[in-house]
Formats: structure tokens, sequence, C-alpha cells
């Protein structure tokens, strides 16, 4: 669960004119392209902003039709964009694939994926809720039990008169009020209802792991298998050997073995490098840690720091340096790099 660290930030901007925008935001948030699809004189806008450590919320409201360019750079930071549009529409395009949000349908991106965000017709207004793709990553990994890296091929669009779409766009509907209303704001609720937004998507929005879901059933494992997980979980930074895992399990270290690829499709020795990456993981994700990359991987177990960056890498797609001056880089304002805002998504470059 991701806890909140900081407190909430909210700011709202307004004006007459596309290059006002332009200016405004440039000075704020660093240099990002917009287009406007045809020339017009008068073009008034409004961005209202409403921020935590997980989710942000940004209501948009613009005259006229216009397009942002994609740019992502190596230091983006991801997000998965929720879109709710309130009058007019939006679409993304990426690839070969097109997606449009409208009233009564919601979109879903990672804000890294698109080529381009158009905003479509006239007094165009869109709630749009970014949830830190960490958040995601978590959800996934505590779902599937194996870490997840590359794109997640989320279906893009959700009808919100299906069940999922009901139950979607209610609980990103408590998440953006959560931001936006002082009144009701509670750090550690939010924390949990954004994580059960993150649970839910994963579970009833199709995407490339979707198909594991069928497979859960041999979750269910025997005494003996979640003994040892437990065991494990209790001592992940202690120096374990499989003959102890075994004894507190109360099995030989064969029926160990054979329990745990019949019902976790792994050994014990993956299955707890698999934990003690997880946990270092955390800790590099968190921007509040002042430990070193070498010293967080000797804290969990690893005493071979090439082995663990290559382990770490191959289980997330990045190395734990890179993971690391990522997070960095999502710091308060006056220790970031500049940012780059692309659709209504914060990019840090």
């Amino acid at each position: 669960m991701f806890q909140s660290s900081s407190p909430h930030l909210t700011f709202k901007r307004g004006g007459s004119s596309f290059d006002g925008m332009i200016e405004t935001l440039g000075t704020a948030f660093g240099e990002y392209k917009a287009a406007l699809v045809s020339p017009v004189d008068d073009f008034q806008w409004s961005l209202d902003f409403s921020t935590c450590d997980y989710a942000t919320v940004i209501k948009g409201f613009h005259q006229h039709e216009f397009e942002f360019q994609i740019q992502p750079t190596i230091n983006a930071v991801q997000h998965l964009s929720i879109v709710l549009p309130r009058s007019g529409g939006m679409g993304v395009t990426y690839a070969s694939r097109e997606a449009t949000a409208r009233p009564g349908k919601l979109l879903l991106y990672n804000n890294l994926e698109p080529e381009s965000v158009v905003m479509y017709g006239r007094s165009n207004v869109i709630d749009e809720l970014l949830l830190d793709w960490n958040v995601i990553l978590q959800t996934l990994d505590q779902t599937f039990e194996t870490p997840f890296s590359g794109s997640l091929d989320l279906l893009p669009e959700l009808e919100t008169s299906t069940s999922a779409g009901q139950m979607i766009g209610s609980l990103a509907e408590t998440v953006i009020r959560g931001l936006r209303d002082p009144s009701v704001r509670s750090p550690i609720a939010m924390a949990h209802v954004t994580q059960a937004l993150a649970d839910l998507i994963v579970r009833f929005v199709p995407h490339k792991l979707s198909h594991l879901l069928d497979r859960k059933p041999y979750m269910i494992a025997p005494r003996h298998v979640r003994r040892a997980i437990e065991y494990m979980e209790a001592n992940i930074s202690q120096p374990i050997r499989m003959p102890m895992v075994a004894k507190a399990a109360g099995v030989s270290t064969r029926a160990l073995q054979l329990g745990f690829r019949a019902f976790r499709e792994t050994t014990p020795a993956a299955y707890l490098a698999m934990l003690r990456l997880r946990a270092a993981r955390v800790e590099l994700l968190d921007p509040a840690n002042g430990h070193t990359t070498r010293e967080i991987c000797l804290k969990w177990g690893f005493l071979h720091f090439g082995r663990f960056s290559a382990m770490y890498k191959a289980s997330y797609g990045e190395s734990p340096s890179h993971t690391r001056k990522r997070v960095r880089g999502m710091q308060p304002r006056s220790r970031r790099q500049p940012q780059t805002v692309v659709g209504h998504s914060i990019l840090r470059r």
C-alpha cells in the first residue's frame, strides 16, 4: 500500500488566448507542444490541478479543439490516465490504434504511449485522473506474483453502462472528490481507495496479463506452502536457506520443492528472490529513502551487486540505478528537473 507523505497541492489557471495557456503552463511545468486544430481569435481556457503523492486530477476547460504532440523522454514519469469527459471528447493515437472518450465512455491509457492527444468539441470539459504507474505495477505484482515491465496493452475504452465501467467510474469519481475537497481529505483513506481502483482496473479491464486471472485456483496453496511463504516474509532480510524454510513449514526439502512447483509454478529459492526484489524495489521507489543502491541491495540479502542488478533489470525492465534516478526526478519542484505537460499528462525531462 502506498502511503502519502506530502500534503495535497492545488492550483488554478485560466485565460482567453491559446498562447496565454501555453505560456502559463510553460512557466509552471516547462516546455510542451500544442497546436490548434483550426485558427481562432478567442480561446477561453482554464485548468484546475489537485495532486498528492500517488494521484493527480486535472479539470480542463477548452473552448476550441486542439492537439498535443507527445514526445516522452527517458526520465518521463509514468501514469495511468483515466479520462472522464463532461462535455466534448478526447482522443489518443498510438501505433495503429485510436481510442476516444466521450460522455458515457471512459478512456484509460499509459501517458507515455500515445503519439498524440486531441481535444474534441467546443466548450470541452474533461476530468483526467492520473494514477502513479507504480501503483499499477505494485497491483500487478501482488495479483500475479510476478514482476512486470513493458506495455500492459490495456483496453483503452470502457463504457460506463457496463458493470466494470460503473465500478471503475464510480471509484474514480470518489478519488477525484477526495483530491479536490479539503473537508474529506484523508491520506490513509485515499491510499486505500486508490489501491482499490488499481485493483479493479487490473481485474476487470482487459490487458496483456488478463488470461492469468483464469489460473488463480492454483493460488490456494496447501498449508505447508503457506507456512513457508509466511516464514520467508517474516525473515526476508535475514540469511535464509531452504532447509530452514522446510523445517519451518514442517515438511522435507523435497516436499517443499514439489509444493512450490505445483502451487506457485516456481522454486522456493526463486520465490524468495522475488520477494526480496520486490522489497528492494519498494525502497528504490521511495523518494525519501536516503540509502544508497548498494546498501539496499545488501539489506535485502543480495551479496553480489552485479547479480542483483541483472536480476532486477530482468524483472522490472530497468536497472536499480535508473529506478533511483527516475524517482529522484519526482522530488518537489525546487529539486525537480524541467517538466513537460503532454495531453493532460505530466512528464519530467
